[in-house]
């Protein structure tokens, strides 16, 4: 084992020690690591100033408790986070997410990856991450809406247009983003409209925010595939999730030609062999907040099945898992492949396990890992930022104009990187070490912060 390889391994051993229960937050510190190798090897200035200590450290961890009544008047207690990994290249940047799974080590780990994600899109942020394990689902405006000022109400110490600027995640829309900026602006006394990404447009959001995930991830994968001599065109696509990612995925997949045949939610899944109406299932889950089985129940082509795994047995060319993390396993990614996936591209965070990132490596297909892939998003958001600071209002064309340009720019990065550090076709490496070298030349120059 060569001297890098063991300050790695004893790194891994830190961060194992020291948070000995956050599995997720282990699993992405180990795939960062060990595929920024090649350059430590290469660098011995990294491990002279402790930078892989110090980035396996967030800079602040903030916890409090969230009060909130619901519409009977009973006391609920929430709990929430504000993770600020990482502020060397810009304010800490990254999203709030509201779901029963929130935990620290889940937030650690998205704090973690969304420091190399915003680092790749080339724009001035760092990263960030946090959230609360309340349920928006089932619960009325009104709760909604006294939980997000009472979350506010303390957040709003913790961020700023310059120090940290939240945006949404799972579980927090518009609606949300809207209570929380109404609650830090009456607190605050002040309209700072980049303090918060994801607003409606009436107020400082963004035209192609919605789009921005979605649009990204099929410039990213239209990229990785032309590169290889291919095209979208004719391609069957299998799509998890229904939320913004999956629909505007879809909705760009069907425009560059490919059939996409599948999407779901955490119940279950439909596969439609016709293509996906899109339009029905923005009916259903953007309009009527509804569930994914009533597509089928409305679409004589389509069948539902109960179990949102099982999309991944249906047979395809490309695959965009666009649901959550740790939704493909090693044996799906092998079920995947023997079906014939040749592209697969992640829309959401982290969604293959590392054993099954070790597979499709191993493999050889086209493989877009989420921190470069998905990164349309914050992407979008920082161009919001950009906005609000130069109280411009730009139109969709010239936003969506830019995402693309940022896509295809962190493609070719991490291709170049890949290639450069003699693991060429290894997007994985490649994004990594790009955004590393990035951060940690940053953090040298800042010296000891």
């Amino acid at each position: 084992m060569s001297e890098m390889q063991q300050y790695v391994e004893d790194v891994l051993a830190l961060v194992k020690r020291r948070d000995p229960d956050q599995k997720e937050f282990q699993d992405v510190v180990k795939e960062v690591l060990t595929s920024i190798l090649p350059v430590l090897e290469k660098n011995p200035k990294y491990k002279a100033n402790k930078i892989l200590e110090r980035i396996v450290e967030p800079e602040r961890i903030v916890q409090f408790r969230v009060p909130w009544t619901d519409d009977k008047g009973e006391i609920h207690v929430n709990r929430g986070f504000r993770v600020q990994a990482n502020s060397a290249i810009g304010p800490y940047k990254g999203g709030l997410r509201f779901h029963p799974s929130v935990n620290l080590s889940i937030l650690k780990f998205l704090a973690f990856e969304q420091v190399f994600k915003n680092s790749l899109t080339t724009l001035p942020i760092g990263g960030g991450k946090g959230g609360s394990d309340f349920d928006p689902k089932g619960k009325s405006d009104a709760e909604v809406m006294r939980f997000c000022q009472s979350f506010m109400t303390e957040l709003r110490r913790h961020i700023g247009s310059m120090v940290d600027t939240p945006a949404g995640d799972i579980g927090v829309g518009g609606r949300e983003i809207g209570y929380l900026f109404g609650q830090y602006k009456r607190l605050q006394n002040e309209f700072d409209a980049a303090v918060l990404t994801g607003k409606g447009i009436s107020y400082g959001g963004s035209l192609a925010r919605t789009e921005a995930t979605g649009y990204g991830l099929l410039y990213f994968t239209k990229a990785m595939v032309e590169a290889a001599g291919d095209t979208l065109q004719g391609k069957t696509v299998v799509v998890s999730g229904s939320g913004n990612v999956a629909i505007y995925a879809i909705e760009k997949a069907q425009e560059f030609g490919a059939k996409v045949v599948t999407c779901s939610d955490s119940n279950g899944y439909v596969y439609d062999p016709e293509g996906i109406d899109l339009a029905l299932v923005k009916q259903i889950k953007e309009v009527e907040r509804g569930r994914i089985k009533e597509y089928a129940e409305r679409r004589p082509s389509a069948t539902y099945t109960e179990g949102c795994r099982g999309v991944w047995s249906v047979k395809c060319d490309i695959a965009f898992p666009c649901a959550t993390q740790g939704e493909i396993n090693l044996d799906e990614a092998k079920t995947l492949i023997a079906n014939g996936c040749k592209v697969l591209a992640e829309g959401a965070n982290m969604p293959s396990t590392l054993e099954a990132i070790d597979y499709y490596l191993e493999s050889k297909i086209l493989f877009g890992p989420a921190k470069a892939a998905n990164a349309g998003g914050v992407a979008v958001s920082a161009l919001e930022m950009s906005q609000n600071s130069e109280r411009l209002h730009w139109t969709f064309e010239e936003v969506d104009e830019r995402l693309k340009g940022i896509m295809n720019t962190i493609f070719q990065n991490a291709k170049k990187r890949a290639e450069e550090y003699g693991v060429p076709g290894n997007l994985v490496a490649g994004a990594n070490i790009h955004a590393f070298l990035h951060v940690a030349d940053t953090m040298i120059a800042h010296g000891l912060v």
